[in-house]
C-alpha cells in the first residue's frame, strides 16, 4: 500500500521546483545571442531605433542583440516569424502601432497580436507632422481645420499608405472636425515631402524629424505635431490637440516576446529596457531620430495596446476604411 508520508513529500518537491523554475530561467537567460526582428527594411525608423536599442542592451544583458531585417506585409512577415518562435526571450519584435490596424484591416491576416505575443516594455514614439505646401493659407491646427471645413473637398493630403498610423491619424482629424478632404496614399514615405515642397500635393503626414527638417529650410510650412507631447527642436510648433483637446496619435515602438514566454524572463527584459531607456544618451539619440522615449511596464503596454486596438477598429468602421 502507497505510503501517503511518500506523496506528501513528492508534492512538497514538485511545489518547490514550481517556485524555483521562474528564478531559473530568469537566471540561465540569456545564454545565446539575442534577436530583435523589425518588419521594414535597414534604415528605415523602425529598424534605426531597433539598432539604437540593440547596441545598448547588448552590454546589460551579456550577450549579443542583434537586428534582423523582414520586411513585408506591413510588417506582418517579422510578427508571424516571432510568434512561431520558441518562448524563451531570446528572440523579440520591435512591433509599432501599425501592427494593430494591419490584423484589423486584413481580416485574413493569421494573427491577432494582442494573443499572439507577451508584451515586454514600450520603447519609443515616433512623432508625426502635418505639413503644407506655402500656398496652403493655414499656419496652424486652428486655421487648417477650419480652412478644411470652409473648403470641402478642395484640398488633398499624402501618407504613405493606407492604414499606417500616418493615415488614420489625419482620418481621425477628419471624424473630429467634420472636415472633408480627398487622401492620396502613397507606397512610401519618400515621395511625400518632395511633392509637397513642389505643390503636387497640398498637405502631407510626415515623421516629425522629416518635416521638421524641410520647415526649417523654408521649404514646407510645419502646421502640427499630432501627438501631445512637445518634441525637442519643434517647441513652435503647435499640437493638433490645442485645437481638439485629448488628440493623440503617434506610431508607438515596443518589444514583444512570443505568447508564453516566462514572466521571470519578461521581467529581466523589461528591466533592462528601461534602464536603457532611461539614459541620456539614449535619449539625445533617439531625439536626433525624431523619436521619444516612452517606456511603459508590461501591465500597462498590455492595456495600451488593447485600447488603441479598438480605438482603430472603430475610427475604421466610421470612417469607412477598408483594405485597397
Amino acid at each position: 500500500m502507497p505510503c501517503p508520508g511518500r506523496f506528501s513529500r513528492r508534492a512538497a518537491l514538485a511545489t518547490a521546483l514550481a517556485l524555483v523554475a521562474p528564478f531559473a530561467a530568469a537566471q540561465a537567460f540569456p545564454n545565446k545571442p539575442v534577436r530583435v526582428m523589425v518588419g521594414y527594411a535597414a534604415g528605415g525608423g523602425v529598424d534605426a531605433m531597433a539598432r539604437m536599442l540593440a547596441q545598448r542592451l547588448s552590454p546589460v544583458l551579456g550577450q549579443q542583440v542583434v537586428v534582423e531585417n523582414r520586411a513585408g506585409a506591413s510588417g506582418m512577415i517579422a510578427a508571424e516569424a516571432v510568434a512561431r518562435s520558441a518562448p524563451d526571450g531570446h528572440t523579440l519584435l520591435m512591433g509599432e502601432s501599425g501592427m494593430l490596424i494591419t490584423s484589423h484591416l486584413q481580416p485574413r491576416a493569421n494573427m491577432d497580436p494582442q494573443k499572439a505575443f507577451t508584451p515586454v516594455s514600450g520603447t519609443f514614439i515616433a512623432p508625426l507632422m502635418v505639413v503644407a505646401h506655402h500656398s496652403v493659407p493655414a499656419a496652424d491646427p486652428r486655421q487648417l481645420i477650419a480652412l478644411l471645413k470652409a473648403s470641402p473637398g478642395k484640398y488633398s493630403y499624402a501618407t504613405s499608405g493606407v492604414g499606417t498610423v500616418h493615415h488614420l491619424g489625419f482620418e481621425m482629424l477628419k471624424a473630429q472636425t467634420g472636415a472633408f478632404i480627398v487622401h492620396i496614399p502613397y507606397r512610401g514615405a519618400a515621395q511625400i515631402l518632395p511633392d509637397v515642397i513642389s505643390g503636387q500635393v497640398p498637405i502631407g503626414v510626415v515623421s516629425a524629424a522629416a518635416g521638421l527638417a524641410q520647415a526649417r529650410a523654408g521649404k514646407v510650412r510645419a502646421i502640427g505635431l499630432m501627438n501631445t507631447g512637445k518634441l525637442a527642436g519643434a517647441e513652435n510648433v503647435a499640437a493638433i490637440a490645442d485645437a481638439l483637446p485629448g488628440f493623440n496619435v503617434a506610431p508607438r515602438l515596443m518589444l514583444l516576446a512570443p505568447a508564453g514566454t516566462p514572466a521571470a524572463v519578461v521581467e529581466r527584459l523589461n528591466e533592462a529596457v528601461r534602464g536603457v531607456l532611461e539614459s541620456a544618451d539614449l535619449a539625445q539619440a533617439a531625439a536626433q531620430q525624431g523619436a521619444i522615449p516612452a517606456y511603459l511596464p508590461p501591465p500597462q503596454l498590455a492595456a495600451t495596446l488593447a485600447q488603441e486596438s479598438a480605438e482603430w477598429a472603430g475610427l475604421m468602421k466610421t470612417q469607412k476604411i477598408a483594405s485597397e
